[in-house]
């Protein structure tokens, strides 16, 4: 089977501004117009104005907290107060400007997240925590018309800090998708990180098909290495292209992957994958 139409897709602002590559904002811009897609996500506030003045969108929007979000999350009552005011300023924000989603994270298991001898986080607090602090956040979003996207991410370690997050309680694919079932709200939807989906669990397409009823994003990249989509990895993006149409899935596809090479070059043939 082949792609009937275009995806609305996405390029990750961080695999550009935050590794090697260093650009600026200007730059990253340009490829995505270059690219002819309409989204840089995942960018900092302070470049919303220059992504509008390209007639950009950030079509996934932080969640506003610093150094590592991911680490703080809404599985520990002891950080609901902040995640959730910062995650309310990320949603006003995004309604400001049009832009979408806003990512939320379960968060660490330890109970101090940076000191694994603190103690965890059970799984049915977890999994409580999570919801209560979603459901606060759906009513909010719903009133901005901005949705909120759980993140499942994976708990293994490759050479780049940025491809595996030991010490995350959110890297079961099912567990995330039932927090989002749990909560109920069409304003709160699960982020779909083929990569991490499948360095976690394989059988990409299963869970596609799994929870297709509550994916609100998608990301992209290639397994090993977190790199390009193309022959050197092996992860089916074809087949996964056909299994994301076959869903009915409308949202944006966010590639999020840092390239090994000129990036219009591995880019390209991303955004041409999901096009085709």
């Amino acid at each position: 089977m082949s792609n009937s139409h275009k995806f609305k897709q996405s390029i990750a602002y961080w695999c550009l501004a935050d590794t090697e590559w260093e650009w600026n904002t200007e730059q990253i811009c340009q490829l995505a117009l270059n690219l002819d897609i309409e989204s840089i996500e995942l960018a900092p506030p302070e470049t919303y104005p220059i992504l509008k003045k390209y007639n950009l969108k950030c079509a996934f929007c932080c969640n506003g907290m610093p150094g590592a979000p991911f680490m703080k999350g809404l599985n520990n009552l002891k950080n609901h107060e902040e995640v959730i005011a910062r995650t309310k300023q990320s949603i006003d924000l995004a309604a400001e400007y049009g832009f979408p989603n806003v990512i939320a994270f379960i968060g660490y298991k330890w109970l101090n997240p940076e000191d694994p001898s603190s103690g965890e986080v059970s799984i049915d607090e977890c999994f409580e925590n999570c919801v209560k602090g979603l459901l606060d956040l759906s009513t909010y979003a719903a009133e901005k018309n901005v949705t909120i996207c759980l993140e499942h991410l994976n708990t293994r370690v490759e050479s780049h800090p940025m491809k595996g997050h030991p010490g995350y309680q959110g890297d079961n694919i099912d567990f995330c998708a039932d927090i989002v079932r749990k909560v109920n709200s069409p304003s709160v939807r699960l982020l779909f990180d083929v990569y991490h989906v499948h360095v976690m669990h394989g059988d990409v397409i299963k869970y596609l098909r799994a929870h297709h009823d509550v994916i609100g994003h998608i990301h992209t990249a290639g397994y090993p290495g977190r790199n390009e989509l193309d022959d050197k990895q092996e992860i089916d993006y074809p087949a996964i292209v056909n299994a994301i149409q076959e869903i009915g899935y409308a949202g944006y596809i966010g590639h999020e992957f840092i390239p090994t090479r000129e990036p219009m070059d591995g880019l390209s043939t991303a955004v041409s994958m999901f096009n085709a």
